[in-house]
């Protein structure tokens, strides 16, 4: 259904110009990708940005409709949004919207909605722009730099740079229909954006400092290249290994990850690029799993069984050795009986994972899955949950605790209150160390690390010692030399 009309004048707050900005992203990376010229644009006019627990004059709710408890959340920040700042513009964008934008009539009735639609057609930009006034004492945006973040924006919010890694959106949508899913409703099929642009986007976010790409989309693995445009030509023929391949080639960035890959799109061409990108695109690889019974995945719509899935681990494993592989687990789904969450229990188990996401099964309604017989009662799908973290909590300490004594390549992101600084290695496990005395940030640092302990008292976190810092990349500079590596 389409986003109810906007409130009536005498519904909405008093009018007052943007100074302060605050944006909630909720749900997956693409929604951060998505909200990454907006964050610019809003600098560009001189607005600062600030916490959500922050007063602001301007609140951008970016929902997640994933789960009923992601559309409840959705529902809570913009109800936060409003106790917070009462005469605050407030937007509200996303797959929540998409889905029941009725239900955020009772969140805020003077909140203004945007369909997805919206970001890529120009309507939230149009209603952003006009909230914002130029600020006192500071000189207007050069017009060519605001008009190329409102093309941005116009052409759907795909890049999101952050201060250490910049997510790139290189495709959006879905038409796989799992049963328990509402994505494809909220974001229509599979369309790509050219290789060309995406480049462009890489580059940008190289230059503007950042060392690491995570390439994001609803589903990536169906990115074939986007197509040229009305009366342009037919789609290109590019594949997510070829698009890769060429930004290795044709850019310098240091570090790439992917979002997400069904297993599936896990091919050998796609191997053979990340084995021979001399550690460029990093061993991490989150495939997508939800459940370890072939007649559960089966239910689900799933396009693999548990014989493909342990294939493609143990292909990704020849081909990269040392690589961290995540996963995805839903508990409770529809006819999950207990001999079928035993095997579910029991191929996680055999897998090797480095790390799990785990959700307990929401019934959507609409979707398929919500129809079905065999509904595993609240207290059964929640204690099943509560068994799946435990073996994600115990994969991850296994994992951390495989990389003591190694030398780990660690991206430095932010400090802590007690000093320490934390960063990601290359396989995405967290990574703590010291300041060093008289050592200035390492934000958007790269340090070499050697792995000490695991800090099983905070999520399994790494703790080491660093050894060199190399501030400047591929671009130039030399490592800065912190301490001695031992002679062998």
């Amino acid at each position: 259904p389409a986003p109810r009309p906007a409130p009536r004048p005498d519904q909405c707050p008093a009018p007052r110009p943007v100074r302060r900005a605050s944006i909630a992203n909720l749900g997956c990376k693409v929604n951060q990708a998505e909200m990454g010229v907006l964050v610019q644009l809003l600098r560009v006019r001189g607005v600062d940005l600030v916490e959500s627990h922050e007063a602001a004059d301007l609140v951008v709710v970016n929902t997640c409709t994933v789960t009923s408890l992601a559309d409840q959340k959705s529902r809570q920040a913009v109800r936060r949004a409003r106790r917070t700042n009462p005469n605050a513009h407030i937007l509200v964008t996303g797959c929540s919207v998409v889905v029941n934008p009725e239900a955020f009539a009772t969140a805020d009735h003077a909140a203004r909605l945007f369909d997805n639609a919206s970001k890529s057609m120009g309507r939230l930009r149009s209603e952003l722009v006009s909230l914002l006034e130029p600020v006192d004492g500071l000189p207007p945006p050069p017009p060519s730099t605001e008009r190329g973040l409102e093309r941005g924006l116009e052409r759907g919010l795909k890049c999101y740079v952050g201060r250490t890694r910049a997510f790139i959106k290189i495709q959006d949508g879905c038409s796989f229909h799992c049963t328990y899913c509402i994505i494809p409703r909220a974001r229509g099929p599979e369309r790509s954006e050219p290789a060309a642009a995406i480049l462009r986007e890489v580059r940008s976010a190289l230059a503007a400092g950042h060392r690491e790409v995570v390439l994001t989309g609803i589903n990536v693995g169906t990115y074939d290249g986007g197509d040229l445009g009305a009366g342009q030509g037919p789609p290109t023929s590019e594949p997510l290994a070829s698009l890769v391949r060429r930004i290795l080639a044709e850019t310098n960035v240091e570090r790439i990850r992917l979002s997400s890959i069904e297993p599936q799109h896990v091919t050998d061409e796609l191997l053979e690029v990340w084995s021979l990108s001399d550690g460029r695109c990093l061993p991490h690889f989150h495939i997508p799993l939800q459940s370890g019974d072939d007649t559960i995945l089966r239910r689900m719509g799933r396009r693999y069984d548990t014989a493909n899935y342990a294939d493609v681990v143990a292909r990704v494993r020849r081909a990269i050795p040392g690589v961290a592989i995540h996963a995805d687990l839903i508990a409770g789904f529809p006819g999950e009986d207990d001999a079928a969450w035993a095997r579910t229990a029991a191929f996680v188990r055999s897998l090797d994972l480095a790390g799990m996401h785990v959700f307990r099964y929401s019934s959507r309604p609409g979707t398929a899955a919500a129809r079905m017989v065999g509904q595993v009662n609240a207290p059964t799908a929640k204690r099943r949950a509560a068994e799946a973290l435990a073996l994600a909590a115990q994969a991850r300490a296994e994992f951390a605790a495989g990389q003591m004594g190694r030398d780990l390549q660690v991206l430095f992101e932010r400090p802590r209150l007690d000093g320490l600084w934390l960063g990601r290695a290359e396989s995405h496990v967290l990574v703590e160390v010291p300041a060093v005395t008289g050592e200035q940030s390492l934000e958007n640092a790269i340090g070499l690390v050697r792995a000490e302990t695991v800090r099983t008292d905070a999520g399994d976190r790494i703790a080491g010692r660093l050894l060199a810092v190399d501030r400047w990349g591929r671009t130039g500079g030399a490592n800065e030399l912190l301490v001695e590596l031992p002679h062998k």
